[in-house]
């Protein structure tokens, strides 16, 4: 299968970038280009790029697509929770004009049964981005407690029904170990209840996104990625994030807010003592989501929030 995905917020994302032509870019998540290759072409010809993705699939995807711009891209196999030491062995830092973190699975990860993103269909409990990673989604349902799963599926989820599903899992396994995505979709669909699961989409939909979460370790990188961000930014840089579940824009708009602000004094005192400066000037008071017409033609793009800020 041809690695594809649909970029989302693709405009809103350049606008939010304020691209210059001579500039330097950074892809945190380059997936399958489609936003690297826009923003090169709005670079004509001038500025540069730099790709990561820690999925060896998507870095030759990206490679193939980005071939017309190989005198101004640099793609890097690494996690964007990297980013500030990949940028620093560039000798590059402080030098970003723009990031851009695109957080979310690509379509074509979701759509190969042998990655084990989908509950759509059957395949092997995997869900690792790098494939070289030693954690699969097989080894946290055979190995974790029934403690463990239940905080998983619920911190990464909001799954309320954490605690019965995992007590499902434990006593299945201990007939026969899980090693399909079949297998827990079964296991979610008996656990929750039959009214239940005649709600919010596909039964097993946040138990997969706990799983993919825990795997990837997510919410870690997405915070590490954050401040490297920030870190390496030129002055008057612009930060990009699109994000695809509630806990990564919470995480995202509570990390904005913080490096927005200034002053932490109590209020009555005369003077400044802490001295804190604002490094972060938030661009959307509210996140930026999908119009009617991009749902329309992409509906993995109904759940995207779009979030920026500019390096002060």
């Amino acid at each position: 299968m041809t690695f594809q995905h649909v970029p989302v917020l693709l405009q809103e994302a350049l606008d939010f970038l304020h691209l210059q032509e001579e500039g330097i870019y950074v892809d945190g998540t380059v997936g399958g280009a489609g936003h690297s290759k826009a923003i090169l072409q709005a670079l004509q010809g001038r500025g540069r790029l730099i790709g990561l993705d820690q999925d060896e699939e998507a870095l030759e995807a990206a490679r193939a697509r980005l071939s017309e711009f190989a005198s101004q891209v640099r793609l890097i196999s690494s996690n964007f929770r990297h980013l500030r030491k990949v940028i620093e062995e560039l000798g590059l830092q402080g030098s970003i004009n723009g990031i851009l973190l695109d957080i979310g699975v690509s379509s074509y990860q979701l759509d190969v049964a042998e990655r084990g993103f989908s509950y759509r269909f059957d395949g092997p409990l995997d869900m690792r981005m790098n494939r070289e990673a030693a954690l699969t989604a097989a080894m946290i349902l055979n190995d974790y407690e029934e403690e463990e799963l239940t905080r998983v599926f619920w911190k990464y989820g909001e799954e309320r029904w954490s605690k019965r599903i995992a007590k499902k899992i434990v006593d299945r396994r201990k007939d026969k170990p899980f090693e399909t995505t079949d297998e827990l979709v079964e296991i979610v669909r008996q656990a929750i209840p039959a009214a239940a699961r005649q709600e919010g989409g596909h039964p097993a939909k946040r138990v997969f996104q706990a799983l993919r979460i825990e795997v990837n370790d997510e919410l870690g990188a997405l915070q590490e990625g954050l401040q490297g961000a920030l870190d390496v930014l030129a002055p008057g840089g612009r930060l990009v994030v699109i994000t695809f579940h509630s806990l990564e824009d919470r995480m995202v708009k509570q990390f904005f807010a913080e490096q927005a602000q200034r002053c932490t004094c109590p209020p009555g005192l005369p003077i400044c003592a802490c001295d804190r400066k604002a490094l972060l000037k938030v661009l959307t008071k509210k996140p930026v989501e999908a119009s009617e017409e991009e749902l329309a033609q992409n509906k993995r793009a109904q759940s995207a929030k779009l979030r920026a800020a500019q390096k002060l």
